[in-house]
This record gives C-alpha cells, sequence and structure tokens, in this order.
C-alpha cells in the first residue's frame, strides 16, 4: 500500500467527517438533515476500518489517535439513540469511555507523573540535607507534634469521619480543578501545581523518616493515595492537553486542537472526581482508623492500586467503537 497516496485520498473523508461531528456536537444531532446523518453513519464505518488499517500497518501514534477520536465521537453520536437513558451513557463512560481515553492521553499522564516523582526526589533530598528548607516546607503544626510528641497528625480525624471525610473530598477536587485549570496558562499553572504538591509530599515523607515514622505514616498515605495519586495524574494530563492544544495544535487550526483537548480534558475529570469521592472516604473513615492493622491497610492499598491499573489498562479493544473497526 502506498501510504502517501493512501493518506491524501483518505483526509478528505476525515476532515468531513469531523465537520459533521462538530456540528452535530455544537447543535444537536436533530440538526443534521436525514442525508447529512445517514453520511455520517457511512463516513463512521469508513473511519473505524481506516483505524484498523492504521494499526495494522504500524502508520504512527498521532495518526491512530486522532482516527480513535473521531470514531469514539462518531460512536456516540450514531448510537446515542440506541441508549436513551442517562444512567446508561453514564455506565458505558465508566464501563468503556474513561479507560479509553486514559489509554488516548498517556503521554500527557507520564509526564504528569515524572514532573512530580522529579519534585517529590528534590523535596525528600533537601529535606534530608537542609533542616531550613524543611522548616520551609512542612507546616509548623506537623514540626511541632511530630518533634515533640513522637506521633503523626492523623489522629484528628478520629471522632470526626464524616466531616473529615467530605472536606478531603472538597479540598482534593479543588486542588484537581485547579491542576486543569492551570492549562490555560500553556499548561505551566498545571506544571507547578504538580510541581509543588510533589516537593511537599517529598519533604514530609523525609521529615517523618527522620523521626522513624515512615511505617504508619506510609500505612496511612496508601489506602486512599492508590486512588488519589492517580486522579492527580490524569487531572495534570487534563491541564497538559489544554496547554498543549493552545501551544502544540500541530496538524489542526488552534481553536480545532483546543476543543479535541478540552473534550478529552473534560472526560479525563468526569472519571477523575468519583475517585476522588472515593478516596475521600477511605481517607475520612478507613485509613486513620486506630482499629485497622497498619498491615491491612498497606494491603488494602496495594490491592485498590493493582485493581485501578488494570481497570484503566483494560485492552482497548472491548470499546465499541473498536468492536465494530
Amino acid at each position: 500500500m502506498n501510504v502517501e497516496r493512501w493518506l491524501m485520498r483518505q483526509e478528505a473523508q476525515w476532515l468531513e467527517l469531523e465537520q459533521l461531528l462538530n456540528r452535530a456536537e455544537t447543535k444537536g444531532i436533530g440538526a443534521l438533515s436525514a442525508a447529512d446523518i445517514c453520511r455520517l453513519s457511512q463516513l463512521y464505518r469508513l473511519v473505524s476500518a481506516d483505524l484498523a488499517r492504521a494499526k495494522t500497518r504500524r502508520l504512527g501514534s498521532h495518526l491512530v489517535n486522532y482516527l480513535q477520536g473521531l470514531t469514539l465521537r462518531s460512536y456516540s453520536q450514531v448510537y446515542q439513540g440506541r441508549q436513551p437513558e442517562d444512567w446508561r451513557k453514564v455506565l458505558w463512560f465508566f464501563q468503556r469511555g474513561f479507560p479509553d481515553v486514559v489509554q488516548q492521553t498517556w503521554p500527557q499522564t507520564a509526564v504528569a507523573v515524572g514532573v512530580f516523582m522529579v519534585a517529590l526526589a528534590m523535596g525528600w533530598w533537601y529535606t534530608w540535607a537542609d533542616r531550613q528548607f524543611m522548616e520551609l516546607v512542612v507546616p509548623p503544626n506537623i514540626i511541632s507534634l511530630v518533634e515533640d510528641q513522637g506521633k503523626l497528625w492523623m489522629g484528628s480525624i478520629v471522632g470526626i469521619e464524616p466531616l473529615a471525610s467530605s472536606s478531603i473530598m472538597t479540598n482534593n477536587i479543588s486542588v484537581a480543578v485547579a491542576t486543569l485549570a492551570g492549562g490555560i496558562f500553556g499548561g505551566l499553572g498545571t506544571l507547578y501545581i504538580l510541581w509543588t504538591n510533589g516537593i511537599h509530599i517529598g519533604a514530609i515523607a523525609a521529615f517523618v523518616a527522620q523521626n522513624d515514622l515512615s511505617y504508619p505514616f506510609w500505612a496511612f498515605v496508601s489506602p486512599h493515595g492508590a486512588l488519589e495519586l492517580p486522579a492527580i495524574f490524569l487531572a495534570g494530563a487534563a491541564g497538559l492537553l489544554l496547554g498543549q492544544g493552545l501551544l502544540f495544535p500541530r496538524r489542526y487550526r488552534r481553536f480545532s486542537a483546543l476543543k479535541r483537548n478540552g473534550t478529552l480534558a473534560a472526560q479525563l475529570m468526569f472519571g477523575v472526581v468519583p475517585l476522588l469521592v472515593i478516596a475521600g472516604i477511605i481517607e475520612g473513615f478507613w485509613s486513620p482508623s486506630p482499629l485497622i492493622p497498619n498491615s491491612l491497610k498497606y494491603l488494602s492499598g496495594l490491592g485498590l492500586f493493582l485493581a485501578l491499573l488494570f481497570y484503566l489498562a483494560w485492552p482497548l479493544e472491548r470499546s465499541p467503537t473498536r468492536g465494530r473497526e
């Protein structure tokens, strides 16, 4: 197959489909004529076949991601009449749509994880090397409690679990939304939030290690952190998508790139919020409980993390858009 000739021949159909989808998504499917709807369905099948061909021929991740985006958007328009109930759309999203978009945007998530981990390592290193840095980053009340009384601060949650849980949820969701919104500044705001959070957690982890409290500290963190940290990384990916759309539109016009990436970012956030709600419940009720052995907290954290990885890494072929390629 002559790839360049094939791309030139098919690109006109992809652009036609993209134009129809933009109209349907902006004004509703009812704004299309019967002929347009038939044409959209026809182009959806053609693009699905093109996606399968692009994967088989290994024509590059950029092209595959572009065609995946078109097929997913087309599927939601062509088959929305078969799922009139809102709850079915929500169920479909969490069964297939969310893992799909996470896998499409893994490069942005990898960047978010990398920035956070580098910052965490620096926070850890400088806390061990420089007490002034530690006092600058770690809150004074935590320093006093750990050094003067030799205990962690999580005990303050016990007895006020419902209030603490709702407060934790609100705070974490606010951080995730701010991380997303930081993408409007070319991704710099997103990177700043990831960096500062990494520095903060690294410094606290080093500080409790200096005072021989690492085991109970990580026992507290692991159950809710197994969901909370990945959720923040995904929010970081959403913010970086916005920044990428603004600064690096590639083959798209800037507005089209921002709209496309904004759709992916919104889908990521639809999945991030429930993760943070669940993490907030765990952090309020399970993580600080003195009745639960630390070993069980570690096991629960590991189990949740592996379950989340399995869910998000489920093969893309399970998506209905791929079942018809």
